[in-house]
């Protein structure tokens, strides 16, 4: 099991605690696991301690669904791009659209966009256009952009490089699962790692231990701006993964300092207004 360090005071913050408000940066509530029950799964979030959750649109024509779910539920925000895997298949994404979409009060994200050459190296270049697009309208909006990466460390290093020397903007790269120089180069660039279930996955520690490492690297780095860690297995149970241990949540407090939970957010802030 990947070490996870204690607080100061020698324990773990109990993440069901009702004083710590948790939000979920991730979750795509139109998918139909999801979707059939929605009202249950929000229920469930929130007695759980998951007070906010941002609901995240994968194919810009599904958006008018995505956004009705953030209007009907106070506690769900939304973020909207074409996933890179879906690039090829979906009409190109314009700049001019994704800002329009961002003035809604509960749009707090450009995004998913990236870059996917494990599923689908074919649609290398339309990929990579529509990840400019999304970056631009990041840089426009101010909203962090969302970076789904996967065995593209080159070419999304070299793209995200090139647009913070033209404009700076902000990012997070989701789910991260690639390797410590990508993001050492995301850190530099005062980028957010998420460091998922995905590291912990006893089918990727079969393939080397390259995330699990990855893992216990991030932990130990003063300056990882790690937003949150679900570093403990996952399981099917027939309707959603779940986690089947606690999920810490740390953020980063200064070189050389040892780490905390994450501080909550007051109940008038929203994820867009934190920043």
């Amino acid at each position: 099991m990947p070490e996870v360090l204690p607080v100061d005071d020698g324990h773990f913050p109990d993440p069901l605690d009702a004083r710590l408000d948790l939000v979920d940066s991730h979750c795509h509530l139109d998918f139909p696991e999801l979707a059939a029950d929605l009202p249950a799964v929000i229920a469930r979030a929130t007695a759980a301690g998951v007070r906010r959750m941002v609901t995240i649109c994968t194919r810009l024509r599904h958006e008018p669904a995505i956004r009705a779910i953030a209007e009907t539920y106070p506690q769900v925000f939304y973020a909207a791009g074409t996933h890179p895997m879906s690039a090829a298949e979906e009409p190109l994404a314009t700049v001019a659209g994704l800002v329009a979409l961002a003035r809604h009060p509960r749009f707090v994200g450009i995004g998913e966009t990236g870059l996917d050459y494990h599923y689908t190296s074919d649609s290398k270049a339309i990929q990579q256009t529509s990840l400019r697009l999304h970056i631009e309208a990041a840089q426009e909006t101010g909203l962090p952009l969302i970076i789904h990466a996967r065995d593209a460390d080159a070419d999304i290093e070299t793209i995200l490089t090139e647009a913070m020397a033209v404009r700076p903007y902000l990012c997070v790269m989701h789910c991260f699962s690639s390797g410590p120089r990508l993001a050492e180069a995301a850190l530099e660039m005062g980028f957010t790692l998420s460091i998922s279930g995905v590291g912990a996955d006893r089918s990727q520690r079969r393939r080397g231990g390259r995330r699990r490492g990855f893992c216990r690297w991030s932990i130990g780095q003063p300056k990882a701006a790690i937003c949150a860690i679900s570093l403990q297995p996952a399981r099917w149970t027939g309707y959603c993964w779940k986690p089947t241990a606690p999920i810490w949540h740390r953020r980063p407090i200064g070189a050389g300092a040892t780490s905390r939970p994450m501080s909550p957010i007051p109940p008038a802030q929203s994820p867009r207004s934190s920043g």
